[in-house]
């Protein structure tokens, strides 16, 4: 009934935020006669600010149409190339013409980015796939907002993500692909990449796990502390609805999205009150460039997704709960995820000294479980003074945390580990 209430709300606002922006417009624009009156500039912006807090926020799309590449522009098309009923495997497909001029793009490694399943869209990591376009094939999850998805085509569980990831990376293809996982898959993708190594599959070539929960008995943040506090029922029966009959989606369980977002703004509240006032004085003031980064943040912060709610639940009780990873008592399909299984695959973890999501040491513990990786395979970063979202976006992604990634990508991409391999065998041999 919450989630009906929302949508009844929801749509009452929608005409009063379509006529404060009708008035924004009107007594801002330089070819109307409203601009010229006392006051104006500053009723336009009381408007413009009504109509973003009231409106709806759609999915924004990842808007990467070109990339630089070896100094010149090379344009990209975004493809789809697998879909389940829960998520899209995109390709960010890099064109030239210039063969001659710049490197083979097609040596270039694959990377798969696994986004989080965590209330915001894939384009969340936008600038983090634009950053590696320059010299990588990139790959991204994207997501598909529950509520969309006909209750027809089943639920999706913690287990399903991890199938999901397994599926995707053998039709990539492993041999020749890295994995980066953002935030919440670290401990899925580790999952997936484990019971892969144990079945005697291929697996990537390496692991770059960022800012995730893998063991948060680690540093526990004020996000683990209200995992534990309450117990499993709690959330099914505050954050768990159905979806309301005007989605595809009608009828399936879900942590809706507007709850989510209540949660993200609960936390920093006093942060985004002024983010918005200084919004409202940018405005007044006539900075249009800093009103426009404002923009492009919450049009992407604003924009949340349905969880299906056995996935959610079973995330916080798998991850957050019972630690089952890091206790090695995680059973997914029936198989035991045991880490310590992966051999021939690198291991980066990268955190934030400021995480205040993920704390530090809960993505450093993955090394603590992937015993069988060796020492000279291993690497751990802690970005100084950044938080959750500035080791995968922003100017410390750009300038300190993807320089690392991008060395330790080349120095395990190749053919340089069967070669390594070859080596010893013939070594054995000569004794």
């Amino acid at each position: 009934m919450l989630y009906q209430l929302h949508e009844w709300n929801r749509a009452w606002l929608e005409p009063f935020s379509t006529w404060a922006e009708a008035n924004a417009h009107m007594l801002s624009s330089p070819h109307s006669w409203m601009s010229s009156l006392p006051g104006a500039n500053r009723a336009a912006a009381g408007y413009e600010l009504l109509h973003r807090i009231g409106k709806d926020y759609e999915k924004p799309g990842f808007g990467i149409h070109e990339v630089e590449v070896d100094g010149r522009k090379c344009p990209v098309v975004e493809r789809e190339v697998l879909r389940t009923p829960f998520c899209r495997l995109l390709r960010f497909k890099r064109f030239s013409d210039d063969a001659g001029e710049l490197r083979n793009m097609k040596d270039d490694p694959a990377v798969l980015v696994v986004a989080p399943l965590s209330g915001h869209h894939a384009t969340l990591l936008r600038d983090t796939v634009q950053t590696l376009l320059g010299a990588h094939k990139v790959y991204i999850t994207d997501w598909i907002d529950a509520r969309m998805v006909p209750a027809s085509d089943g639920t999706f569980t913690l287990d399903d993500y991890v199938s999901t990831i397994e599926g995707f990376i053998r039709h990539i293809g492993a041999k020749h692909l890295h994995v980066i996982s953002v935030c919440q898959p670290t401990v899925p993708v580790l999952a997936a990449v484990s019971l892969m190594a144990a079945r005697g599959e291929d697996v990537p070539r390496s692991l770059v796990m960022m800012g995730g929960p893998i063991d948060t008995r680690e540093s526990p943040t004020a996000v683990n502390s209200l995992a534990m506090q309450k117990p499993l029922w709690w959330f099914e029966q505050n954050l768990v609805h159905l979806v309301p009959a005007n989605f595809p989606g009608r009828g399936r369980r879900v942590y809706p999205g507007f709850l989510q977002h209540m949660g993200f703004i609960g936390m920093n509240p006093e942060r985004h009150f002024m983010s918005h006032w200084d919004y409202y004085q940018d405005l007044v003031k006539g900075d249009l460039d800093d009103a426009a980064a404002h923009r492009r943040f919450y049009d992407e912060y604003n924009a949340v997704l349905d969880m299906p709610a056995e996935y959610y639940l079973d995330t916080v009780r798998t991850v957050f709960q019972e630690h089952l990873l890091p206790r090695g008592l995680w059973d997914v399909g029936g198989e035991r995820v045991d880490p310590s299984k992966i051999r021939d695959c690198a291991l980066f973890t990268i955190e934030g000294e400021l995480d205040d999501i993920s704390g530090q040491g809960q993505t450093r513990a993955a090394h603590k479980l992937c015993t069988g990786i060796p020492e000279r395979d291993r690497k751990h970063l802690t970005v100084k003074g950044a938080g959750h979202y500035g080791i995968f976006s922003g100017r410390r992604w750009r300038t300190q945390v993807y320089p690392q990634v991008k060395e330790f990508i080349a120095a395990h991409d190749g053919a340089t580990k069967p070669v390594a391999k070859a080596m010893k065998k013939t070594a054995k041999r000569s004794r």
